[in-house]
């Protein structure tokens, strides 16, 4: 039997996980809330055999600490990390024995990205509904909309400065627009775009499962 533990539910809900990896004969896969200080000791105790972590707390409590991941490694965990906190950690741990996964994980592992402010988000707590947007998703989007020729560079690197000078728990695309020199057409134009581009943060958790599926085949 494999056992697998998850930490996610605000990049990825417990339900989209579940539809990639769930359960079954010879694996069971625990989804845990979004992971903070002391979790992973807890954890350890599961023995389990992988550690997926997406997302984590920052600002709410204290965060995941190094050691706490270096511990579960030194068990012989395989620890996996993408997304968010999980990015973030993989990025810092990745030459340590911690496995990144997927687009975050490489901006923070190259370098382009060094804040954990750009992944952090506004949540509830209960419901772990995003009540905010991350910084990094919203790079990621007004990047490709430059390419669809729907904004320009300059257009682009506007909307960035006032989302980046906006405090985390208050950005968001509606307010970031709004604030911009934009003409109505063009956003117009980006709000449809946006609504149809992929959240980055989330393919990214997806990658992460689909990359566990595979190491237990």
């Amino acid at each position: 039997m494999v056992k697998i533990i998850i930490y996610t539910g605000l990049s990825l809900s417990f339900d989209e996980a579940k539809e990639i990896l769930d359960n079954h004969d010879d694996v069971e896969v625990i989804y845990k809330k979004p992971i903070k200080r002391g979790d992973l000791g807890l954890a350890i105790k599961e023995h389990p055999d992988i550690i997926g972590i997406i997302d984590g707390v920052f600002h709410q409590n204290s965060a995941v600490a190094h050691r706490e991941i270096l511990k579960a490694i030194d068990e012989g965990i395989t620890v996996v990390g993408s997304s968010s906190m999980g990015a973030l950690r993989a990025s810092e741990l990745d030459t340590l024995g911690m496995k990144g996964i997927g687009y975050v994980y490489e901006q923070y592992a190259t370098g382009k990205v060094t804040s954990d402010d750009d992944v952090a988000v506004m949540l509830d707590s209960e419901t772990l509904e995003q009540l905010s947007e991350p910084l990094i998703n919203m790079e990621y989007t007004f990047t490709k909309a430059v390419k669809e020729n729907i904004i320009t560079e300059d257009e682009k690197n506007e909307l960035l400065s006032i989302a980046k000078s906006t405090f985390y728990p208050k950005r968001n695309y509606a307010q970031t627009l709004n604030s911009s020199k934009l003409d109505d057409d063009t956003k117009n134009r980006l709000v449809t775009f946006i609504r149809f581009c992929e959240d980055i943060k989330k393919e990214d958790a997806k990658s992460l499962i689909r990359y566990i599926t595979r190491v237990i085949e």
